[in-house]
């Protein structure tokens, strides 16, 4: 019986530790890269407004280091983690326009092809992982 209570304890333990790492903003969701849609589906879909004003927010952190016309992947996604995770929970909410917002201004300022970060930047089934991401730089940006 104690071996039993015992394995309880880990899976009730081990339930909750992932689905907390799954809901927090340790990572920016797989979904940040999809959620341009069609047009027909966003004409059904209702976003509100990205509390994140992007406009006015600081690129140079990418389009210093994802640099074309060969886009390190390395470089690329590091400088796109360096200034995305900072703001994971809006982004990370598809009931707003951040993350089509977000991509828009970075694509602006910086002149990707369209999906460079979408084809090059997958960690994982959770999405980019913001867990290492440079303090100082999150802070500053």
């Amino acid at each position: 019986m104690t071996s039993l209570s015992h394995f309880l304890y880990f899976f009730l333990f081990s339930f909750f530790f992932l689905t907390g790492l799954a809901s927090s903003s340790i990572f920016l969701s797989n979904e940040i890269f999809e959620s341009r849609g069609s047009a027909g589906r966003a004409l059904l879909e209702s976003r509100t407004s990205c509390s994140v004003e992007f406009e006015f927010k600081n690129y140079t952190i990418i389009t210093s280091r994802c640099k074309g016309p060969k886009f390190s992947p390395v470089a690329c996604c590091n400088s796109f983690k360096d200034f995305a995770c900072p703001y994971a929970d809006a982004i990370n909410d598809m009931t707003t326009d951040c993350a089509i917002t977000m991509f828009s201004y970075i694509n602006l300022h910086g002149h990707y092809p369209p999906g460079l970060f979408a084809n090059m930047c997958r960690e994982g089934m959770l999405g980019l992982d913001c867990t290492n991401v440079d303090q100082a730089t999150m802070i500053s940006n």
